[in-house]
């Protein structure tokens, strides 16, 4: 047994983890996985970076950003920001039929293309608000499509005892980008001089998770529950063997191809080769069905109800609402926010996610972050910071708050929403699943992205009523977790009917395909012997 074998049996504990065998955690599936989320960087790296960028001196004069406490700007603040989600909500949408068509890794191939196109666009703006809104749509209908192949990605791919580390890989490389933007935007508020390239060089680099997500997909394999069903049985078998570092003939190996065997068998007779509005179909009309997609959706909602995007976003402006003075200072402390995103996030994918599990991180998470949100509000209704004065000590925990709140959406909605709205979908219908979760988050993104800039302005003294909003939907999100969400850690994704229920298709459209199904049942059942 290797180290990382031996490291992993330490920190993950469930039944999977002590029953499987120890050469399935090798390094291609910690390769492939981190190779597909470079995808998830672009998704923070392109969202944080702009925040920083609007309150650069430059970008303020080349833009036309004046007073900041002004409701002009906030909004034309909040337009720049928010074009980059509305591309993302339409690039999730369209993300599951091009994905069931030519495959995972094509997909993330042509999405890291697009985002590199959207990302030249920004560059080259030079003070043209039209280039700009249009470069960051395209670079949004990039991100928003990886945003909804990537996890299916890597859960297709991953080992049962590890699919919550591996998926949450997702969110950690999402909090890197944001970390590294905030890095870029503070070194050059204070390294570049007062010129164009000061922001110019932040919106170009937003290229290199595309370039490093392109580079790495060319040399990693499809998704073997993709190749299953075009029917590729022999390419499906290979792949997974090499991937789960095993002999094709390994009992292991067996056991795991048999069941995506069984499992889309059952697929096929109930829906057949079944077309889009087909599967929409079956999605909406069979309780086990709607019940994982409306949970998804929902999680999506809460989690951007918790007000993070808000902070990742506009940071800046939050750390000098709350009385730091000075760009540099306000990115400074941006930076540090990122960081402490990023060490919890890791804290949580190691000790969490397939330890404590989905259910119970979602639970008290929720409260935690209620706590601080409101803490943050009443501090900025009852002793606002003042212009000139020292920040008093009540200011500095507020500050610690925002770190706080940081801290606690890594250890539950931050990774677990994502891993939750992959696993949980029937196979058939995962892909179509996950891409309204990243429709849905990214909906609500730009929600929150268009309107807190006004809310900072309008929204009580300060803004303080924003934090108490945020505050008041994280309490609630508590009693939806508490009666919806079941727990999934160390269950295999052919297992998943056992916690939602069977997915029975209406007897209607069974009937309407019967031949379909008869056929489709015996060429498969062909194909499957030859290969076992």
């Amino acid at each position: 047994m290797g180290l990382s074998q031996k490291i992993l049996r330490k920190i993950v504990r469930n039944e999977a983890m002590a029953t499987d065998p120890a050469e399935i955690y090798g390094w291609r599936v910690y390769l492939l996985a981190c190779s597909a989320c470079f995808g998830a960087m672009s998704f923070g790296w392109d969202s944080s970076v702009i925040g920083g960028v609007i309150v650069l001196p430059p970008f303020v004069r080349d833009f036309g950003l004046g007073d900041r406490n002004s409701v002009a700007t906030a909004n034309l603040a909040a337009n720049i920001v928010s074009t980059l989600q509305a591309g993302c909500f339409l690039g999730a949408l369209i993300a599951s039929p091009l994905t069931d068509r030519f495959g995972r890794k094509w997909c993330l191939i042509a999405t890291s293309l697009v985002i590199i196109i959207g990302v030249i666009m920004q560059a080259a703006a030079s003070g043209k608000l039209a280039a700009m809104y249009v470069g960051r749509f395209v670079a949004g209908v990039g991100v928003g499509a990886a945003s909804a192949v990537n996890p299916i990605y890597v859960s297709e791919n991953s080992p049962r005892a590890i699919r919550g580390l591996l998926t949450g890989l997702y969110q950690l490389f999402i909090v890197t980008g944001g970390m590294i933007a905030f890095w870029i935007n503070y070194s050059v508020s204070i390294h570049f001089p007062d010129w164009p390239i000061m922001y110019i060089f932040p919106l170009a680099i937003q290229a290199l998770p595309a370039a490093l997500l392109c580079g790495c997909m060319l040399l990693c394999h499809e998704s073997p529950r993709w190749l299953a069903r075009q029917d590729r049985w022999e390419d499906c078998k290979r792949i997974l063997s090499n991937i789960r570092n095993l002999p094709p003939t390994h009992p292991y190996v067996q056991e795991e191809f048999q069941e995506i065997v069984d499992q889309l068998e059952q697929d096929r007779r109930l829906i057949g080769d079944a077309t889009y509005w087909k599967l929409q179909k079956e999605m909406w009309t069979i309780p086990g069905n709607r019940k994982r997609v409306l949970i998804s959706i929902t999680l999506m909602i809460c989690q951007q109800m918790t007000g993070t995007n808000a902070i990742n976003t506009y940071a800046p402006t939050i750390f000098q609402n709350l009385g730091l003075t000075g760009t540099s200072t306000s990115l400074f402390s941006t930076g540090i926010y990122g960081i402490v995103k990023v060490v919890s996030c890791i804290c949580f994918l190691l000790f969490m996610a397939d330890s404590l599990g989905r259910r119970r991180s979602l639970l008290w998470t929720s409260i935690a972050q209620g706590l601080a949100m409101f803490y943050i509000g009443l501090y900025v209704r009852i002793s606002p910071p003042k212009a000139g004065e020292e920040v008093p000590p009540a200011g500095y925990f507020a500050l610690v708050s925002i770190f706080l709140f940081a801290a606690f959406f890594q250890f539950g909605w931050g990774p677990a929403c994502w891993i939750l709205a992959s696993e949980i979908p029937a196979a058939r219908l995962r892909s179509l699943n996950v891409s309204y979760a990243a429709a849905t988050q990214w909906l609500f993104n730009f929600v929150v992205a268009r309107a807190v800039p006004t809310m900072l302005v309008t929204v009580g003294s300060d803004g303080y009523g924003t934090y108490l909003i945020f505050g008041s939907f994280c309490f609630s999100m508590f009693v939806f977790v508490w009666f919806f969400i079941p727990e999934t850690k160390g269950v295999s994704l052919e297992a998943m009917d056992q916690l939602f229920g069977v997915t029975e298709a209406p007897e209607k459209a069974s009937v309407d395909g019967d031949d379909v199904q008869e056929t489709s049942e015996k060429d498969t059942n062909v194909q499957q012997k030859e290969i076992i």
